[in-house]
């Protein structure tokens, strides 16, 4: 039995029909060049045979003097997790999404252990696909990311590996369980804010500088009062999965021509797919649009205070920059400059500030943003308007039972007042985006794939010119 933390529990109790709250991931493998024609289904066999279960993915809820838990379920039926289908004819990338949308819009059954495991055939060019879906008060996006890079290898030539729920247990340290995500520091806003008053007179003082700049600077101030947007209404249930791969050779190429990092030339591709999607519905606020936009901590550990490698990866290792997307700037290249400039100024004032003193920071500022997602009684408080996520994957290429991964794209979640989550993660040479939305409130999202590419080329052009 183990009881659940705060963060795990928010992720229950936010979860409604139109609000299913599991992550999940799209992989693309190719066969073996030596594969008969019948592998997936004998990787179907195979997988089928492997009934050993190991945590967390033995877990199923339970209540404990009214509080949940997790329990080992000693009734657990493989098949209801593991599921071998098919793509209906033509079998194209286009099937595919269709049918992750559809089965992320579905909620999980609560009796059971909250994961399943799609093995997917049917698609063209010798390749098949794995959707895998888990809820998130099991694990958060980079743990998930990281289970899955156990179950690959870097040598083609390894078979029989093992399935993502039969993964040997490592020992675990204290681990951040919020993730890179807003999650983390609404939970930590909730429930844990108060543990660190030490922190106080430093988050205070830049609470305060932040607040006075903003009086002063109408651009600094739109930060903090985000405009209203088609992004932000209530939702639906059903889903729309939008994923595409894109070089990371071009991306460096605009880094280095701007002088940029890669985080700002993806999220300026998201502010110009943005713009556009948004213009052709007629729907772009006159004010930029804000992006929440989650940052790794563990660099802003001071050198030299004692602290270890493994004290490191304890506690809260996320903070959060929230970005000016510059939406309402029309050529590409003077708004990768704004976009890198206000990337820059967050970077810059957590410089001087603790790891502790940043999530606090985080904590304060992102409370009305908080108090707007869970409740929705304070629309004036809309502090962002998109979720702009990077996970990091592997950085080379990878194998599952000899076959190549080709692509990895995450599948995030979407909420009330939040109907766009952009993650993307990086795979070799390439960065998969993987978009997720509502599917009644924004229509054809699909299309914002091609507006990621137009954006990237804009870019270029403008380095060119």
């Amino acid at each position: 039995m183990k009881p659940l933390s705060p963060t795990d529990q928010l992720f229950l109790w936010l979860e409604k029909r139109q609000q299913p709250m599991h992550v999940g991931g799209l992989q693309i493998f190719s066969f073996p060049e030596d594969a008969p024609d019948d592998y997936v289904s004998r990787l179907a066999e195979q997988l089928r045979n492997d009934t050993e279960v190991t945590a967390p993915f033995d877990r199923r809820l339970d209540s404990r003097f009214a509080q949940p838990v997790w329990v080992h379920d000693k009734h657990l039926d493989l098949e209801h997790h593991f599921r071998f289908e098919a793509l209906p004819t033509p079998g194209r990338i286009r099937e595919l999404l269709g049918f992750v949308s559809a089965e992320h819009s579905h909620l999980m059954d609560r009796e059971r252990p909250l994961w399943e495991f799609h093995l997917i055939e049917g698609l063209g060019d010798r390749q098949f696909a794995v959707y895998i879906k888990i809820h998130h008060s099991l694990v958060d996006g980079v743990s998930a990311m990281r289970m899955f890079q156990r179950m690959l290898s870097t040598d083609p030539a390894k078979r029989n590996m093992p399935p993502i729920w039969d993964l040997s247990a490592r020992p675990r340290r204290n681990e951040d369980r919020s993730g890179p995500s807003l999650w983390g520091s609404i939970s930590h806003l909730l429930g844990e804010s108060g543990k660190q008053l030490g922190t106080m007179p430093t988050v205070a003082r830049e609470l305060l500088r932040t607040v006075n700049t903003a009086r002063k600077d109408p651009v600094y101030k739109s930060i903090f009062h985000a405009p209203r947007s088609i992004l932000n209404q209530k939702i639906t249930g059903s889903r729309r999965f939008a994923a595409q791969s894109y070089c990371l050779k071009r991306i460096k190429a605009v880094c280095k021509a701007y002088g940029t990092t890669v985080n700002d030339v993806v999220t300026a591709m998201c502010a110009s797919a943005l713009r556009t999607y948004l213009m052709n519905l007629d729907a772009l606020p006159e004010k930029p649009l804000i992006a929440m936009v989650p940052v790794s901590l563990r660099k802003y550990d001071k050198p030299g205070d004692g602290t270890s490698e493994s004290k490191q990866s304890e506690g809260n290792q996320v903070g959060v920059i929230l970005a000016n997307l510059y939406t309402d700037e029309s050529h590409a290249g003077t708004r990768l400059r704004k976009i890198h400039q206000s990337m820059q100024e967050g970077k810059d004032r957590y410089a001087n500030m603790s790891p502790e003193e940043i999530v606090n920071y985080t904590a304060l500022t992102l409370s009305p943003a908080a108090f707007h997602l869970l409740t929705g009684v304070a629309p004036k408080w809309q502090t962002f308007n998109v979720v702009i996520s990077n996970v990091p994957g592997p950085k080379e290429t990878s194998y599952w039972n000899g076959a190549k991964l080709e692509g990895m794209y995450p599948v995030s979640i979407a909420m009330d007042r939040l109907a766009l989550n952009m993650t993307l993660t990086s795979y070799n040479d390439q960065v998969e985006f993987g978009l997720i939305g509502c599917r009644r409130t924004l229509p054809s999202l699909q299309r914002m794939l091609d507006y990621l590419e137009d954006g990237l080329v804009e870019l270029e052009q403008a380095a060119v010119s």
